[in-house]
């Protein structure tokens, strides 16, 4: 089992034929992503090779859903046309689509997601600025690197693409049912509360790993999340210990005030129900090996 992405997922790539798109179907691809298809307007009717593979190019998401029965969209467009391309994907209404672009204007997430809303929320977006979602051995929708780590029981959530990576190599050994990395933009489509109820869900996750950043109260919130809902055994780490008060630190989201949203705070709320908190990633690992030793 994995959640929101398995290996009957059919993946078509918004921007293709782009430079960034074109690399990252290619690692798609070699790390067993069923690929069927990618969507530019301007190249609609031609096909590309790929990796060995031949991928035809579709005018809309539309398109591409009707010629392939693809159900994933994996967004490769850049900032300016990202909006479009998301609100097309909604349009469209295929089930997931993954926005990868970084740098997308703060009030262009805003609007994409409330036209979702407004839609009733038929396609589950995950991003922006992100790393998209991988269930190992299954698909890779997005960057992350296909051989990190194996299938196993734990899942991962994560606001940092880099730590996302950094705890499945640490945690290689064990595996992942699936880990998403959902972005640190002050507006995204999934959430830790959304992911851990999922994973809390799926009869093969047994442990979930939450990562986290200073700014906004999105881990405050999945604490009162856990404490409510969540049985499963869950570890956190909270990125940015170091950072001062009063600065916006990469994408954490928000700028931290008093003690809202800092990671002491968060901590604190993690504690408080009983989620064990790592000082650094590698501590957070060992915590979920101990669990993990104990199931």
């Amino acid at each position: 089992m994995a959640i929101y992405l398995d290996k009957n997922s059919k993946i078509i790539v918004q921007g293709m034929t782009g430079a960034e798109g074109m690399k990252h179907t290619t690692r798609m691809l070699a790390g067993g992503s069923n690929i069927v298809g990618g969507v530019n307007p301007r190249k609609a009717g031609e096909s590309v090779d790929i990796a060995g593979k031949s991928l035809p190019v579709f005018g809309s998401v539309k398109e591409a859903m009707a010629a392939t029965g693809a159900n994933v969209s994996v967004i490769f467009v850049p900032p300016a046309f990202a909006k479009a391309a998301i609100i097309e994907a909604i349009d469209a209404e295929i089930a997931l689509a993954v926005a990868i672009t970084e740098g997308i204007p703060v009030h262009d997430s805003a609007e994409a997601w409330a036209y979702n809303v407004e839609k009733g929320k038929k396609t589950r977006l995950i991003g922006p600025n992100c790393p998209g979602i991988i269930s190992p051995e299954q698909s890779n929708a997005g960057i992350t690197p296909s051989n990190i780590a194996g299938k196993g029981p734990i899942g991962l959530v994560s606001k940092s693409g880099t730590l996302t990576y950094q705890m499945m190599f640490e945690l290689r050994d064990i595996g992942f049912s699936t880990a998403i990395g959902i972005g640190g933009d002050p507006v995204i489509g999934t959430t830790h509360i959304d992911a851990l109820e999922a994973f809390q869900n799926d009869p093969e996750t047994k442990a979930i790993v939450l990562i986290g950043e200073i700014g906004g109260d999105s881990e405050e919130k999945a604490a009162d999340y856990i404490s409510k809902h969540v049985t499963k055994p869950v570890v956190a780490y909270v990125a940015g210990f170091t950072a001062p008060e009063g600065k916006t630190m990469g994408h954490a989201g928000a700028i931290v005030s008093g003690s809202a949203g800092t990671a002491q705070a968060k901590q604190e709320a993690f504690e408080a129900v009983g989620v064990k908190v790592g000082k650094t990633p590698s501590e957070t690992a060992a915590l979920m090996r101990e669990i993990i030793s104990k199931l």
